[in-house]
């Protein structure tokens, strides 16, 4: 059986090991400024990205490499000279957003499979169509699209694959063709350095040309002027509807920018998600429960399963931001023997244990602890707080970079977590 493929951001090397170690079938990411997401791309030298491409196969899993900026022409010969380095790594496929970076790809590197990126927004069968015969062997379609379209798609193109976005942050513009960064910082969005401008509040005020009065508009409390900032996709329990439709090949999780911790709940809440559908479960619950542990903006499940006309509540007015269900309070080293501390941790304190995906946990006890079973889920308690060079610790702290050790092994880049009852939630303003 065909299974759809599940595709995890990899905004460096840790999160690309993360986000396999949780359930991604693959991965993207890229190097340099020629991938749309700058931050990210400086994350990863040629180096560690190879180390990231042999880690994935090792593993029998994907890395596609992003090249999907928008080159100017000073670029152009530096940009054959990135394809060609890019090339060289192995990865399993190249993201392009333009025709000529296509057909410039595909020329100097034939033996690497395209994928055409959402920025061309493709949203048809005649486009999609132009695509594949230039050599895109998948498109990732515009989060504009419907289910519908993307079924005509495969049913006229049934050799190409088609990809979706299922989760993450969504555009204020369509399909990211947004100029308020460039025009209020000089930040390029489809260059790879958005400046987020449509998550900030903004004040409105109305003008009298005739007089040049300005008058401020005030608002009642509680309405908000986060008048750009929308939600955050999510169809983990959408995904029967998706799969059932027999025309999407890959689900994508968008957020290369985003915390270690969001690329291992993404990937394990939608592995759960797939893995019941093929295996003939009901959806459950728990996908969700694990998605709202993150920050997030509000969920909406968008365009996909809906078209926009219908939706009235993809924006967050209030609110750039909120507090998951959970707080991150560590997450455990390579070596598996300790912890680095990411929130506050005191003897006695009792954390959730977040293992990588089918890892098998035993339970411990010693002077440092106990990790335990209760209701299905896994804990661990710590007796005294001992860090890797000695030093025992009244407290440990996010600032705090020693490791320190675990009641007993636990698999790698584990998470620990904490229920954020107590911790202060107000959004913020």
């Amino acid at each position: 059986m065909h299974k759809v493929e599940l595709l995890s951001p990899a905004g460096n090397l840790e999160k690309l090991k993360i986000a396999i170690d949780f359930g991604a079938d693959a991965v993207y990411g890229g190097v340099s400024h020629f991938s749309l997401r700058i931050r990210s791309g400086k994350e990863f030298t040629m180096e560690s990205f190879k180390e990231g491409i042999d880690y994935a196969h090792a593993r029998g899993r994907k890395v596609y490499a992003t090249i999907n900026g928008f080159p100017f022409n000073s670029q152009l010969n530096l940009l054959e000279k990135h394809i060609l380095a890019m090339a060289a790594l192995e990865p399993d496929a190249f993201i392009v957003a333009t025709p000529g970076v296509l057909q410039l790809a595909h020329k100097l590197a034939p033996q690497i499979p395209l994928h055409l990126s959402t920025q061309a927004n493709v949203m048809n069968v005649l486009d999609a169509k132009v695509y594949y015969e230039m050599g895109a062997r998948r498109i990732i379609a515009a989060r504009e699209i419907s289910l519908k379209d993307l079924k005509q798609i495969k049913a006229e193109l049934p050799d190409l694959e088609l990809e979706v976005f299922v989760h993450g942050s969504m555009c204020f513009a369509y399909s990211g063709r947004c100029l308020i960064s460039t025009v209020q910082s000089g930040r390029v969005p489809n260059r790879g350095s958005c400046a987020n401008d449509c998550r900030f509040p903004y004040e409105l005020y109305a003008a009298n040309p005739e007089t040049g009065t300005l008058f401020r508009l005030e608002e009642d409390p509680g309405i908000g002027t986060y008048i750009m900032n929308s939600k955050d996709l999510n169809l983990a329990s959408h995904i029967k509807e998706i799969l059932d439709a027999g025309a999407v090949d890959s689900l994508k999780i968008e957020g290369r920018t985003k915390a270690s911790y969001y690329a291992a709940i993404t990937a394990k809440a939608y592995r759960m998600a797939i893995d019941d559908y093929y295996a003939g479960l009901e959806p459950s619950e728990r996908y969700q429960e694990e998605l709202n542990t993150m920050q997030n903006r509000g969920f909406t499940d968008a365009y996909l399963v809906n078209r926009p006309f219908e939706k009235h509540d993809t924006q967050s007015l209030d609110f750039t931001m909120q507090m998951g269900t959970h707080q991150v309070s560590g997450m455990v080293t390579e070596d598996g023997g300790h912890f680095l501390c990411k929130y506050t941790t005191r003897p006695g304190d009792e954390a959730e244990i977040v293992a990588p995906w089918d890892a098998v946990l035993s339970p411990y006890e010693n002077e440092y602890g106990s990790i335990f079973e209760r209701d299905g889920r896994w804990y661990v308690r710590f007796n005294k707080l001992v860090a890797e060079n000695g030093r025992e610790w009244d407290a440990v702290h996010s600032g705090n970079v020693n490791p320190i050790v675990l009641p007993g092994a636990l698999p790698q880049y584990s998470f620990l977590r904490i229920p954020a009852d107590g911790i202060d939630q107000s959004p913020p303003v």
